[in-house]
């Protein structure tokens, strides 16, 4: 571990109930609790009784509750609601640059395009992850047996990705080539786009939940594990044939993990609330944060830089909720 610290450049504060999520509004950072707050500061706004799965969009929190509904929320709390599931619990949500949304509930998915019209689709199980392609309206669905690639706007039947498993979380790469899934089998399961081709990333001890891809798309940071997995995707053939990189080896799992919106480091947060960020130029690394008793603090939940890479904002599934500033 590097003698220099960050520590002290640390804003904390306690929420008192698990972060869900956090973000910026401008310079501003807001937390998402389990309880369905959102706080910034001193500013305290109610979103919904309780809050399942949040997604950003457009200095805007979108939300899924326990109720069902789903709404946009601004970073003064006025909220909009966007749609509904009839009473169904959110499963996953997603959101694309341009303003449009997608959600599930059981099988049932909706994609709400950036002005307001809606489509749906009948996965062939539950639908457990979601996310846009960067370019075009089309959204990556993972399911029982793969995934699936959708365009809503279409009646065009959607691109099946097999494979067999449990697929949860899904990514795609910044560049829309690849589609990446984590899987109830503690490994990652990929495709390229383009022709379907499989990418098998396993070696992990513990399910893997948090991805975050780097700026520029070459790498692809993965939980799970006693450091963070870094997969290569430069090449066309992504990560096969080469080895992973860890960064941020400890002897606690890495649950969350966020890459800086413009350089190559990588915050990483660890089930004890440890934070690290590790440079991967030089696998150098600085301490965030290190509880007193880390036998008693809970995991890193949530991790998110603002838009010019100067803040990063930390939350935890016991309520710690803190603000680094970078020199």
């Amino acid at each position: 571990m590097a003698a220099t610290t960050l520590t002290e450049r640390v804003v904390s504060q306690a929420l008192g109930t698990h972060v869900l999520a956090a973000t910026f509004f401008g310079e501003s950072a807001a937390f998402i609790t389990a309880d369905g707050r959102m706080v910034q500061g001193e500013a305290t706004h109610t979103i919904a009784d309780g809050l399942l799965v949040t997604s950003l969009i457009k200095e805007a929190i979108i939300s899924g509750g326990e109720d069902g509904v789903i709404r946009r929320t601004s970073a003064d709390g006025t909220s909009t609601v966007l749609g509904d599931t009839g009473g169904a619990w959110v499963d996953a949500l997603a959101t694309h640059h341009d303003g449009a949304v997608a959600w599930a509930a059981g099988k049932r998915v909706t994609a709400r395009d950036a002005k307001g019209r809606l489509a749906h689709w009948q996965a062939p199980t539950a639908a457990m992850g979601l996310a846009f392609l960067p370019k075009g309206y089309r959204l990556a669905i993972s399911h029982y047996n793969g995934a699936s690639l959708w365009f809503p706007a279409t009646s065009t039947p959607p691109q099946e990705l097999l494979w067999k498993g449990s697929h949860l979380d899904c990514a795609v790469s910044p560049n829309g080539q690849y589609v990446v899934t984590s899987m109830q089998e503690n490994a990652l399961h990929g495709w390229r786009i383009s022709d379907g081709a499989h990418m098998r990333m396993t070696g992990y001890p513990a399910k893997t939940r948090s991805l975050s891809w780097s700026h520029d798309g070459n790498w692809l940071a993965t939980s799970g594990a006693e450091a963070a997995i870094i997969w290569p995707f430069s090449g066309k053939d992504g990560p096969m044939g080469k080895a992973p990189r860890e960064c941020g080896v400890r002897p606690r799992r890495v649950s969350c993990v966020a890459f800086h919106p413009a350089s190559l480091v990588l915050a990483i947060g660890f089930e004890d609330g440890w934070v690290l960020l590790v440079r991967l130029t030089d696998a150098s690394e600085l301490l965030v944060r290190a509880p007193r008793d880390a036998n008693k603090a809970k995991a890193i939940t949530a991790l998110a830089w603002d838009a010019k890479g100067q803040r990063l904002a930390i939350g935890s599934a016991d309520g710690y909720a803190g603000v680094l500033t970078l020199p």
